[in-house]
């Protein structure tokens, strides 16, 4: 018979598809996950994996059913260990929270205190990342929820809206533009306006207020160069001079006196953009009580700067 274990070895190759890494992302051995995956094969007379290459595993014809399988058991075994801790306190367990890297940073040290408060006996288990990453993660039960920008939509996720933040521009001080009391969006293009890096939905959302800035031909050299940034990262830069950028309002809450001094706000001429920050959770998850603790105490931590949403 299959084990728990080997099954969640078999998931981890799948996914990693690599031996080395699958072990590590279960923290074991290679030489002891590869023996897992040996027997579960043998036990089922099934080829799961083999070898593309030195580096790289490929899935089989016959492996994706049991793979598929496997994750469907893995899956209500975790339901049923979270049922039993459910009954016993559905705020006493770990919460796994997923958070964009524009969102976390921000939001953490103003909600850790009052989620603590309001639930002393839930641990916080937190992971950063890009959407596509932490939406995959949720799919496949790493994490209970997740705080990103919508839109968004998964099958088999249910999407709560909790706030709406307006974006701000950042200019160094003694920038042409730090003399005017609003910005128009066209004329990010005029200048070496930061970004971060592909994959960034922020990234994609700030292109969306400057239409000008998404032909190449208008960008200036810092806007090719910085990708994989962070805001913290654009927030620096923009302190010395190299350029500007468009920054969520939250980001502007937490800063250095030395930076604060070098840097000025401005905000947009008209039509302030914004956007929207949702959890998102599983459908099936069976504690949503933790998600409505987390829900609530976002909201009650929110920079005056950004509006509390909800369903409508």
């Amino acid at each position: 018979m299959a084990s728990l274990t080997e099954l969640r070895y078999v998931m981890a190759v799948a996914r990693e598809r690599h031996f080395g890494r699958a072990a590590a992302r279960c923290f074991v051995s290679q030489p002891t996950l590869s023996v897992g995956v040996k027997r579960l094969e043998s036990a089922l007379g099934v080829q799961i994996f083999e070898r593309a290459s030195r580096s790289e595993v490929q899935v089989t014809a016959e492996g994706r059913a049991i793979i598929e399988q496997a994750e469907r058991v893995l899956d209500e075994m975790e339901r049923l260990e979270d049922l039993a801790r459910t009954r016993r306190d559905p705020l006493a367990a770990p919460l796994r929270i997923g958070l964009i890297h524009t969102v976390g940073p921000y939001l953490l040290p103003r909600l850790i205190g009052r989620l603590h408060e309001l639930a002393p006996n839930m641990p916080i288990e937190i992971t950063e990342g890009l959407t596509a990453d932490l939406a995959d993660r949720l799919e496949h039960g790493e994490l209970d929820v997740v705080v990103l920008s919508l839109p968004f939509e998964a099958a088999g996720v249910a999407v709560e809206p909790v706030y709406r933040e307006p974006f701000t521009v950042a200019v160094p001080v003694g920038h042409p533009l730090a003399e005017q009391t609003a910005i128009e969006p066209d004329q990010l293009a005029e200048h070496d306006l930061l970004l971060l890096g592909q994959g960034h939905c922020f990234r994609d959302q700030v292109l969306g207020v400057c239409p000008r800035c998404n032909d190449g031909r208008a960008f200036g050299r810092l806007q090719r160069t910085l990708e994989g940034g962070s805001l913290e990262t654009m927030r620096m830069m923009v302190a010395s001079g190299a350029g500007i950028t468009v920054l969520p309002c939250s980001s502007t809450w937490t800063q250095d006196e030395g930076t604060q001094a070098l840097v000025r706000y401005l905000p947009f001429a008209s039509d302030t953009p914004t956007r929207d920050i949702a959890l998102a959770s599983r459908r099936r998850f069976s504690r949503p009580q933790a998600v409505e603790v987390l829900t609530r105490s976002i909201r009650e931590t929110l920079p005056t700067c950004c509006e509390t949403l909800s369903r409508e």
